[in-house]
């Protein structure tokens, strides 16, 4: 049986056995609880007052599911799932874990391993482990497969599990482990919290990480062999951050959902500090920059990202991100890619706290939590002692102003609502040799927010550079920032930088009358911000060539993009001829000298850009179109080496055509590889060779609308293509690492058929993404379908992959497919398209509500793409409602949908509020009126009513509403909408919620749909027929009143309603709903 990873522990006990118990259930004799049933498919069980020993069904064992509402839900996979447990991050408990398997498995769980135990026919073996930490039941895991076990040799406590035949593997990948210890260990102050730590590597993992009581689960893919380059610093950062993730998220827990964020900043906090000393300033700020970067755009996308909801101020208080579709108050409703922001800014804003009281008293804040938990832990028989074990954002902010003296509060306030948007511009006034500098914020924009504080601005001068800290007040402010240094007339000079080096520069390029050489603005990124800021071509040509911060360099490529010009062709290339200069600094200037010289291809002189300094760098003196064999020893060299081809075939001539040089080049450099004395493998190499030739493809020139075949393919396209069907054919027989070979010939292909050299198809990409080919050649072959269907709008194919994104056997490959549709949907919410029909609708509406029940990332990834496809409101796809009314629960009155009530009728309207402030239909009756009639449901616990939902939610079945109107008497076709030929509903009236519906003929029952609060609950009085009229709405952000009256009419006849109103009426606003009607025939 193949390693799955976190599945349901599915217990063989024989007679007599104790079952699965834990310490905390030692203290307590719970009575056992037998289950007898025939005939079921699903059980379940509440197991709050006993213990489940087994499940049987007509004398067959069957698995549980433990099902508590009344607890926490968990944000990863719930153990509730698969054994009974209190289910939530704040209850800590020791543990005694047994676990019987075959005997040819391994079971890897938390705690050390006491004993294994085989039984007496040796075919089955019992795994005890005990964990006396307290822990809660969230960071309890467990993994089984055939797993080969490795010891670590440089710390003893430290074991490592894979799959067979991959030990080889294990041991490189894992080498380096006992540095992260060392690092992480000197840094807190702390010793490592648990007795010993095992890394299982699982096959079609969750995640690539997941951090575990003393354990860690991660993917295969992440082994490697010393032979690999690429994979090395990838897999080196999981295994920090997951160590990271030990002391941090796993041994100090949270007291609540909304401390989440502190957990997440600490833990990538230290692992940045990890990433500083091991690979160096440069990368780490590169890693911050990105960080930066991601968060600024996600923000000016879709808003803010709220930490903590004490942060957000005024009405977000009550409803904290209401700008979102989706919940943030709870863990399992979030969106996949904000949870993710999530993340990410949790840990920037502890760099920020860094910076305002210094690393030195972070580490003691990190320290004291560390000790205090330590000492918590040891008391083994008081257990009110555990508490110091759970960090809270008010304990944590608590801690800090203890150490530290400062308030941090007002900075995290600060960063909550969004991004800053700065804008500057300069001028220099000579007379008082005085820098006039503008900054202006944009604080207007969906996901900004005003800044008010300090600021620093960087001067390079020609005496130096010097800093400013100024001060952000208003909107637009000028600042006087006096100039150190004299303008001089010399056009050489040696500067001194800020990192204390003096540099020659020729400084004929700059203003003669002004002594500045550039500009930045807050260079250490101590606030969220995004920056765009004006100055001269020299300027950024200066600030790429002699400022030593990366991120400097990186905001100088960038903006050099705008100056197409021989300087700044001169500055990149002097750039990529810098060895000394950071390696992916280099790669980004590779790209930006591509687009300059396609800006300036009227003007460009000589060989195309890059190819003779390629030649110089990489290939043969004697002859240059000959590259050298293979020598990846210089890591810089190696990755500029593979990165200059693809910027290369970027470039275009006057014909907007790919050169023929730099198409033969390429062609040359593949056939001439030679990496048979390279001691490092070069399958990234090849591969990025076929994204080059990829590159250099441009859209085909069609005459007389003629079919593309083989036989008419233009003569360079058919050497491409001839090049990646060798590729792809020699990866049948050797098969590089991962498959990147195989990714980039399948994205390659896709390019051509999408610039129309070859037929559009999908055939070939659903073969390679079925199940059993790696995953990332699935990922890659998926990611070509999903542009397809856009492309092409292929119904078929949508389907295709809506059926793999409910029936695939690997939850990682479903939440991608998700993922790939949301970011390249088919269609948008202001696009008409044939795909948007109303069976899409239901599916997606399915696939939300019950498809995706057991998994919280694939169900919020469904409602990612329904909200991307069809928005906030109804689906323009869906038939117009029968009869509709709006309430609207602040005003606290209801009017009918002026969009489908004739203007024939709306003359006879009249208004009748009752007296409980709730709209009645006048001419209806109140069927709670009478006490007597009222039947009360027992709804006060969040138990019962997700009982309720349960029952009536599996009950519920989608009709068809279309067909309703040949049902209709006459009499009632009055009350249809009346459409033009176009379509469109002629407009009418507003009318007033007390219309006289009811007469003779024609019956009517109003249906609310409704909201569950979670723990107490007003149940709203609900009218209950034995024709499955219950709607039951459970998604995000809809308020509902304490009661809400339903009113009916006689005869009783219905015809049910479309469900996709449940779901939407909660989305259309956080104070309105929507109300449906029901006519009889």
């Amino acid at each position: 049986m193949p390693p799955t990873g976190l599945e349901p522990a599915r217990m063989n006990r024989k007679k007599g056995d104790k079952g699965f118990e834990s310490r905390l259930h030692q203290q307590h004799k719970l009575p056992e609880k037998i289950c007898c049933v025939a005939n079921l498919n699903r059980i379940k069980l509440n197991s709050k007052q006993c213990r489940i020993y087994r499940v049987r069904i007509n004398d067959l064992e069957a698995a549980f599911i433990y099902n508590d509402p009344t607890l926490e839900v968990c944000h990863n996979e719930s153990k509730q799932f698969w054994f009974p447990c209190v289910d939530s991050y704040s209850e800590l408990c020791t543990w005694k874990l047994e676990f019987t398997v075959d005997a040819a498995m391994v079971a890897v769980s938390n705690g050390d391993l006491v004993e294994t135990v085989y039984t007496h026919d040796m075919r089955k073996k019992t795994f005890h482990y005990m964990l006396t930490i307290p822990t809660a039941a969230s960071n309890i895991a467990l993994a089984i497969g055939p797993f080969e076990i490795l010891v670590d040799p440089y710390m003893h406590e430290v074991t490592h599990f894979c799959l067979p035949q991959l030990l080889p593997l294990l041991k490189h990948t894992t080498s380096y482990l006992h540095e992260v210890f060392e690092f992480y260990e000197e840094i807190l102050t702390c010793r490592y919290p648990y007795s010993c730590f095992k890394t299982v590597f699982i096959d079609e993992a969750y995640v690539e990480v997941a951090a575990y009581a003393s354990m860690s689960i991660f993917s295969t893919n992440l082994l490697h062999s010393a032979m690999i380059i690429d994979e090395t610093p990838l897999t080196r950062r999981c295994l920090a951050q997951s160590l990271a993730q030990q002391f941090f998220g796993c041994f100090i827990s949270r007291m609540s959902w909304s401390d989440e964020w502190v957990l997440k900043g600490i833990s990538g906090y230290i692992y940045g500090l990890w990433m500083k000393k091991t690979f160096g300033v440069n990368e780490y700020r590169h890693w911050i920059k990105e960080e930066l970067d991601k968060i600024v755009a996600y923000e000016l996308k879709t808003g803010g990202v709220l930490l903590h909801p004490i942060f957000g101020g005024g009405k977000e208080k009550d409803n904290p991100a209401s700008h979102l579709y989706f919940s943030i108050k709870h863990p399992h409703t979030l969106s996949w890619e904000y949870y993710t922001m999530f993340q990410c800014k949790a840990h920037l804003v502890m760099r920020l706290i860094e910076n305002r009281i210094s690393m030195e008293f972070m580490l003691q804040v990190f320290n004291k939590l560390l000790s205090l938990a330590s000492t918590a832990s040891s008391q083994k028989f008081q257990s009110h002692m555990w508490s110091q074990m759970l960090v809270s954002t008010f304990g944590f902010l608590k801690s800090i102003s203890n150490v530290s003296g400062k308030d941090i509060q007002p900075l995290i306030k600060q960063d909550q609502s969004g991004v800053v948007k700065f804008y500057g511009s300069f001028a220099f006034n000579r007379k008082r040799n005085v820098l006039e500098l503008e900054i202006k914020q944009d604080y207007t924009s969906p996901g900004t927010q005003k800044y008010v504080g300090p600021l620093k601005v960087t001067v390079q001068e020609l005496d130096g550079s010097f800093n400013h800290t100024l001060q952000i007040e208003e909107n637009s402010l000028k600042h006087d920032i006096p100039c150190h240094s004299k303008s001089r007339r010399n056009k050489k000079k040696k500067i001194p930088l800020m990192n204390g080096e003096e540099v020659d520069m020729d400084l004929s390029a700059m203003d003669a009358d002004s002594p500045l050489l550039w500009i930045r603005i807050d260079p250490d990124m101590s606030v969220l911000r995004k920056v765009e800021f004006e100055q001269a071509d020299f300027m950024w040509q200066y600030q790429l060539r002699y400022e030593r911060d990366v991120v400097a360099q990186q905001e100088s490529i960038l903006a050099l993009e705008k100056f197409p010009t021989p300087a700044s062709r001169l500055a990149l290339t002097d750039i990529l001829e810098q060895e000394q200069c950071f390696y992916r600094v280099r790669m980004s200037a590779c790209f930006c000298l591509a687009k300059i010289a396609n800006s300036m291809v009227s003007t460009w002189t000589g060989p195309p850009a890059m190819k003779s300094l390629f030649t110089r760098m990489f290939c043969c003196k004697t002859c240059p179109n000959i590259v050298k064999t293979n020598n990846f020893m210089s890591f810089q060299s190696y990755f500029l080496q593979k990165t200059m081809p693809v910027a290369m075939a970027l470039l275009r001539d006057v014909h907007n055509l790919c050169p023929k040089e730099v198409l033969t080049f390429i062609l040359d450099l593949i056939k001439y590889n030679d990496n048979r004395k390279n001691k490092f493998s070069d399958n990234y190499y090849r591969a990025e060779m076929i994204d080059a030739l990829a590159n250099s493809v441009t859209p085909a020139v069609s005459v007389n609308n003629e079919v593309r075949t083989l036989d008419n393919l233009n003569p360079d396209v058919r050497l491409i293509l001839e090049e990646i069907t060798r590729f792809l054919n020699m990866e049948k027989l050797l098969p590089s690492y991962r498959h990147t070979i195989t990714v980039s010939c399948l994205r390659a292909i896709r390019v051509l058929q999408k610039n129309g050299h070859v037929p559009s198809d999908p055939t070939l990409f659903k073969s390679y993404a079925e199940y059993g080919h790696f995953v990332d050649i699935r990922i890659a072959a998926l990611e070509a379908v999903v542009d397809y269907t856009k492309v092409d709008r292929s119904y078929e194919e949508l389907q295709w992959l809506l059926n793999m994104i409910q029936n695939d056997p690997v939850p990682y490959v479903r939440h991608k497919i998700l993922h790939m549709l949301t970011k390249n949907p088919p269609f948008t919410k202001n696009m008409e398209s044939p795909l948007c029909n109303e069976a899409l609708v239901d599916q997606l509406w399915k696939l939300m509500n019950s498809g995706t029940s057991h998994d919280w990332r694939l169900r919020c990834g469904a409602v990612d793409l329904y909200f991307t496809l069809f928005g906030l409101s109804r689906p323009s796809c869906l038939p117009l409602p029968e009869l509709g009314l709006v309430l609207n629960l602040k005003e606290k009155k209801a009017v009918l949908n002026p969009t489908i009530i004739p203007e024939a009728i709306t003359g006879n309207q009249e208004t009748a509020i009752n007296p409980s402030g709730h709209a009645q239909l006048v001419g209806f009756q109140n069927p709670f009126s009478s006490s007597q009639d009222e039947e009360e449901i027992d709804m006060d616990t969040v138990h019962d009513s997700q009982a309720f939902i349960s029952h009536h939610l599996n009950m519920l079945e989608r009709p068809s509403t279309p067909g309703l109107s040949k049902y209709r008497a006459a009499s009632s076709r009055a009350l249809m909408p009346q459409h033009s030929p176009g379509g469109d509903v002629t407009p009418v009236t507003k009318p007033q919620w007390g219309m006289e519906l009811a007469r003779k003929g024609t019956g009517e029952i109003i249906v609310i749909f409704f909201l569950l609060k979670n723990k107490s609950v007003n149940f709203i009085k609900c009218l209950y027929f034995a024709l499955n009229i219950t709607f039951v709405s459970e998604y995000y952000n809809m308020k509902m009143p304490a009661s809400v009256q339903i009113i009916k009419s006689e005869p009783l006849y219905f015809h049910k309603i479309h469900k996709s109103t449940t779901y939407f009426s909660s989305l259309l606003a956080p104070e309105s709903f929507k109300i449906a009607s029901v006519m009889n025939p």
